[in-house]
């Protein structure tokens, strides 16, 4: 079994990129998370989110109930390892949607894996998703700007990095890495390869210069 773990700052697109994985391979099972914050929009508990209390999140918290978990805007957010446990007796392959915080705990607890990073391709672009999705005030929208940079300047630490700038393109880089790691398709390793870590510095130049960083170490 494989475990993909999937990050990107707020409104990078990254939800709609999974769900186009989910539709286009087979065997996969994703992780719905814990989540202390009230639904938004048409979210439907058990769909998006497990819609909880603090007190039941804290209390599964210490029963050890959870993979990973972080808070983030004052709400808790957490996977449990059920779904782990899970996918693994089904024989399915887990996707973990988590955040920057969340995913380093995973690849601490589970080194084997695979950790890819969707960054937007500019501050102006994400601004602007934030602001069209109708979601947040201002001031939310300005926070979380904020903390794509933070976010952003985190991707030395996945194994892949997408630049979503393209839908289609974006698309076949995620599937390509999934298939490459299951051993579905060696050609699909190539374009997996291309999306490696070490070598996104000089294709993420523009993206961190966008977010005011001329480095990952700002």
């Amino acid at each position: 079994m494989a475990l993909f773990i999937v990050s990107a700052p707020s409104g990078s697109g990254k939800s709609t990129l999974v769900g186009e994985l989910f539709r286009l391979l087979p065997g996969l099972s994703f992780s719905i998370s814990y989540t202390t914050r009230a639904p938004r929009g048409s979210e439907e508990n058990g769909r998006e989110y497990y819609f909880v209390d603090r007190e039941r999140f804290q209390a599964m918290i210490a029963a050890g109930a959870f993979l990973e978990h972080a808070q983030v805007f004052g709400h808790y957010y957490g996977t449990a390892w059920s779904f782990l446990e899970q996918a693994e007796s089904q024989g399915q392959d887990l996707v973990l949607d988590i955040d920057v915080q969340g995913a380093q705990q995973v690849k601490q607890r589970l080194p084997g894996a695979v950790s890819i990073f969707i960054a937007p391709p500019n501050r102006e672009t994400l601004a602007w998703r934030l602001k069209n999705r109708g979601l947040d005030a201002p001031e939310v929208i300005e926070h979380r700007l904020g903390d794509a940079s933070r976010e952003i300047g985190a991707y030395t630490g996945y194994d892949y990095v997408v630049i979503n700038d393209r839908l289609q393109e974006s698309v076949e880089q995620l599937c390509a890495i999934v298939r490459c790691h299951r051993g579905d398709d060696a050609a699909a390793c190539t374009l997996a390869e291309s999306c490696r870590q070490d070598g996104a510095a000089e294709r993420l130049r523009p993206v961190l210069a966008s977010f005011g960083l001329n480095s990952v170490s700002e």
